[in-house]
């Protein structure tokens, strides 16, 4: 039965966690983006995102996003240098043509620092890029 279940390939969205000025507060902060690099928007994105490890795990924080349209992106968290040490989840689904799309992305523990900032061109910022 479970063969039977078609589940599509999510292509062309991403997480990114990018560090950067905060003019208001006058801080350097890290935020949590989702990138939509599809021709297509996509509708009802829903992320689910948490941290864990063998000992700790926060509390969940669910996030909504109504239309991502094309070739977009939009800030969902705040995510504070003291989760680095543990393994940050982000499930995401999302409505594309009416079909329901999921994909779960891992920013695994200690991963997440100022030596793995590249540029991501997709927000012209320097971060983390997962595909």
């Amino acid at each position: 039965m479970k063969k039977d279940i078609d589940i599509p390939e999510v292509t062309d969205v991403f997480m990114a966690v990018v560090k950067e000025y905060n003019d208001i507060y006058k801080t350097e902060d890290w935020n949590v983006y989702i990138i939509n690099n599809k021709i297509i928007d996509l509708e009802m994105a829903l992320i689910v995102s948490y941290g864990y490890n063998e000992n700790d795990t926060t509390s969940k924080m669910r996030h909504k996003i109504d239309k991502l349209p094309a070739n977009s992106f939009a800030k969902v968290e705040l995510i504070q240098p003291e989760l680095f040490k543990l393994n940050n989840e982000f499930k995401v689904s999302f409505f594309e043509n009416n079909r329901m799309f999921d994909k779960t992305f891992l920013f695994k523990k200690n991963t997440l620092n100022e030596d793995a900032l590249r540029m991501i061109s997709l927000l012209d910022k320097k971060g983390i890029l997962l595909k």
